[in-house]
């Protein structure tokens, strides 16, 4: 059984590998814009890049560095765009960039391998699965150390999964991951450094929801007795960093609202290098709060910021530049990310009694024909050239152009077509009048608002095309570019919006990371949200196909099976459309080259590897 993992483990990279090569024709390239040789660098770190290993070293299981000893000192920076983290509780994170500085300061027991995808241990030191792939046997590090010198033991674990996760306390995204059959694991301390997790039946996901970080049981624990609310209140951007009890390379130093993020290292953390020097090397990572995209580019280019995403419209200034300046390029193919327009298909009333969508809509909404025709009206290619300057992909599919469990049969997707589109709308009653407005089959005009979040110009632009797009057939779109937690607010508590353009990240290697997306009653459910108190709840017979999926896909173990069932739950996405993808953009970095030790991989990023970089100028 063993063996037989290896070997879906080995394909699932081969195939990843495979998807994430960019198909580009490079003879049809004539501004070598695509054209990314590895320098003599690169390609030596990629040849002495190694797996991680362990070395016990006074009364310490310290995980060895992969790269070669640096030196410590300077600072890396990087930005964000918005208002900055909403949390620094990363069991109560809702957003990215909470979520990155989550990721700086608390491990977890296990991560995936930026390389290979593999499960690959971090807090915990290795682990046994029992024959029958229902009981998992994890030992942890002996002698690692909290930021404030206590020990990380089971006790940290077994308290994290009890009672936080399973408990109920901040997002509940993961513990909703976790009901397996209608049971949760069960989790008990064998003895100090060994846990014990058991579920009901062999769970192809759970080895990467292993993945979730650990809370130092010693500050959380009277947290928690507090109850929920206390607990969603808890270490929030107010709270004083000193105060920050922390496992992972880098702890909080500072945050000014809207200006900067500032990590310090941890001088606590378990990695070592070659000479047994102390991981990280840099002295502090600085997050900059820009208020935009091109902000965020005149920053780099001031040369404020360290590394940057470079957008496709944005590749030929940077290629040009390369050269001459102090940056390299790195392509990463496509992202592992998508970026769609939703309809809010919601036919629900609060519980007021009060429609969360105008009934009126609530018809466009729900009209397949209707959701067709705005699908065929958008021209992709042209985002693509005009938007991403042809540095992207048309994306027709749920899963992302980087994923394992892409439906390839959907990929290739369909060109714009506005004459089948009209064809559709007047199927369902849909006319126009003498001056080319169109009305629905009641004589209502066709006119609704598009949001998405400020800032993010590339979404943006896309909201502008959209609305010419829909132009053409008659409909009228106010298109609203709103502050991101505005916007967070109508999708996730009110439900006060029509359509809009939303991005989300997702895990190239584990299609269940999105069960709160697809499950009828996910907490990222957004096109058709259900909330406390609804009234007139009905789950729609693609929902309940797509429930029972989600549940199949996670207790599948075999590969082959599992990509089959995948591939039935992106067609019926692309089927019903209630999500409708835009483009899939190239995952290019600019990154300064006195960061030294840098591997970028398409799984991993640029920066994955943050506690073995180091400056050298």
């Amino acid at each position: 059984m063993k063996k037989l993992r290896k070997i879906i483990i080995l394909l699932c990279v081969l195939i990843f590998i495979l998807c994430s090569c960019f198909r580009v024709d490079k003879e049809e390239d004539k501004t070598g814009i695509f054209d990314f040789p590895k320098s003599s660098e690169q390609q030596k770190i990629k040849t002495e890049y190694k797996t991680y290993k362990n070395e016990y070293y006074n009364g310490i299981d310290y995980r060895l560095s992969r790269s070669s000893a640096g030196k410590y000192g300077g600072q890396i920076v990087v930005s964000t765009i918005g208002e900055g983290p909403k949390t620094f509780n990363p069991w109560e994170s809702k957003d990215a960039t909470s979520s990155m500085i989550a990721d700086l300061m608390y491990d977890s027991l296990f991560s995936s391998d930026p390389d290979t995808g593999e499960v690959i241990p971090s807090l915990a030191k290795e682990m046994t699965v029992s024959d029958n792939l229902k009981t998992y046997t994890v030992n942890l590090r002996r002698g690692i150390k909290w930021s404030d010198g206590k020990e990380i033991t089971a006790d940290d674990v077994v308290f994290t999964w009890n009672e936080i996760i399973l408990a109920g306390f901040g997002n509940t995204s993961t513990r909703d991951s976790l009901l397996i059959d209608g049971e949760y694991p069960t989790i008990t301390k064998k003895d100090k450094y060994t846990v014990e997790f058991k579920i009901k039946k062999p769970f192809a996901p759970f080895q990467r929801l292993l993945g979730i970080q650990v809370a130092p049981e010693h500050v959380f624990k009277s947290v928690v007795q507090k109850g929920k609310r206390y607990f969603d209140s808890f270490m929030t951007t107010t709270v004083n960093p000193k105060k920050i009890v922390a496992s992972g390379a880098f702890i909080l130093e500072e945050y000014v609202p809207a200006q900067r993020v500032v990590l310090k290292r941890n001088p606590k953390y378990y990695a070592m290098d070659e000479n047994k020097n102390l991981l990280p090397y840099i002295d502090k990572y600085v997050i900059l709060i820009v208020g935009d995209l091109n902000n965020e580019m005149l920053k780099f280019e001031a040369g404020e910021l360290d590394v940057i995403s470079v957008r496709g419209k944005d590749l030929p200034r940077f290629k040009a530049k390369e050269k001459k300046s102090d940056f390299k390029l790195y392509n990463l193919g496509p992202t592992t990310g998508t970026m769609f327009l939703a309809f809010n298909m919601n036919t629900r009333k609060d519980k007021n009694g009060k429609y969360y969508v105008n009934p009126v809509k609530q018809k466009w909404f729900n009209d397949l024909n209707f959701r067709t025709a705005v699908d065929y009206a958008i021209d992709r290619n042209a985002m693509v050239n005009n938007v991403a300057n042809g540095a992207a992909q048309p994306l027709f599919t749920a899963e992302s152009l980087s994923s394992i469990y892409l439906n390839e049969n959907l990929a290739a997707g369909h060109e714009q077509n506005l004459e089948y589109a009209k064809e559709l709308l007047a199927l369902s009653g849909f006319y126009k009048d003498k001056e080319g407005i169109l009305h629905d089959k009641d004589g209502n005009i066709v006119e609704f608002d598009l949001y998405t979040n400020a800032g993010q110009t590339e979404r943006e632009t896309c909201g502008v095309m959209v609305k010419e797009d829909l132009k053409q057939l008659g409909i009228k779109v106010n298109f609203k570019p709103i502050e991101f937690n505005s916007l967070v607010s109508k999708i996730m508590t009110t439900s006060d919006w029509d359509m809009v353009i939303m991005g989300l990240t997702g895990s190239p290697l584990e299609p269940h990371s999105g069960k709160n997306v697809w499950y009828s009653k996910g907490h990222l459910h957004l096109f058709n949200m259900r909330f406390s108190g609804d009234k007139n709840d009905t789950i729609l017979l693609w929902e309940k196909e797509l429930d029972e999926i989600i549940e199949q896909g996670a207790l599948e173990l075999d590969y082959d099976k599992r990509k089959a069932i995948y591939d039935k739950y992106q067609q019926i996405i692309y089927d019903e459309r209630p999500v409708i993808y835009l483009y899939s953009p190239l995952a290019i970095t600019a990154v300064r080259n006195k960061i030294k030790n840098l591997h970028p991989t398409p799984l991993g990023g640029a920066l994955h590897n943050i506690d073995e970089l180091y400056i050298d100028k």
